[in-house]
């Protein structure tokens, strides 16, 4: 059982009033957010609403107008990406960004590296036995692979460099039913293991099924902010931001 971060104040990643632009359009309009150490979050809301922005915004990929960024209790607002990764932070991002010239084994041999307190947990061979598949095309460049088999890459990439935290964007978009049940029991195996995460997907029912907490934007605000069995009890929050 994890400790609460909320009642210890142990948070590994903070957005704090973050207010975001693309040109013109104004995206988020001050958003507090915080994940905590061991702790999954799930953040939802319909296409368009700013969970995307959020995730780049915190990750320096992004740079957010007003507010900041909060990593291990240290300001990083402006920081580069490779700064933030270096905190333990790894980012399994919409459409996977796999290198698909590279084998499988060397998209996952070019990612790894001891974690941020000398941790070695996840090496080579513990990604390949919690991914069997990989294991069976590891000279295939990632281009050949399919759907499934990127995603599961991608977390096997982002796992390679021993983070605290894992941040999934859209974690089984577009993935067959068979595969996607088995990237969410990875997800499960990994929280159980004490490793945090910010799961993004349309699955609201696997999403509150693993979430500690969950998060609910519109439109660049957050709307809903607390526990699964919360939000499960508040079906018109659900029809009414999710459409479920």
């Amino acid at each position: 059982m994890t400790t609460d971060p909320r009642h210890t104040g142990d948070w590994l990643l903070e957005a704090r009033e973050l207010h975001a632009y693309y040109g013109a359009s104004h995206v988020l309009h001050g958003v507090n957010f915080r994940v905590g150490r061991g702790e999954t979050v799930g953040l939802m809301g319909r296409n368009g609403m700013g969970k995307s922005t959020l995730i780049r915004c915190m990750l320096g990929i992004v740079r957010p107008r007003h507010g900041e960024v909060i990593v291990r209790g240290a300001a990083m607002t402006g920081a580069e990406s490779y700064q933030i990764a270096r905190q333990g932070i790894a980012y399994v991002p919409e459409g996977r960004g796999i290198f698909p010239n590279l084998t499988v084994r060397e998209n996952l041999i070019m990612a790894a590296r001891i974690g941020p307190d000398g941790r070695r947990d996840w090496n080579f061979e513990r990604v390949l036995s919690t991914f069997p598949r990989l294991n069976e095309r590891l000279e295939h460049g990632g281009g050949q692979l399919s759907g499934g088999e990127q995603q599961m890459l991608t977390i096997g990439r982002a796992l390679m460099t021993n983070p605290d935290l894992l941040i999934l964007d859209e974690a089984t978009e577009g993935l067959a039913p068979l595969i996607a049940r088995e990237i969410w029991r990875i997800i499960g195996d990994l929280r159980a293991h004490g490793m945090a995460a910010v799961i993004v997907d349309k699955n609201f029912r696997s999403v509150t099924a693993i979430a500690d907490r969950n998060v609910i934007l519109v439109k660049g605000r957050v709307v809903f902010d607390g526990d699964s069995a919360g939000l499960l009890a508040q079906p018109e929050v659900l029809h009414r931001h999710l459409g479920v």
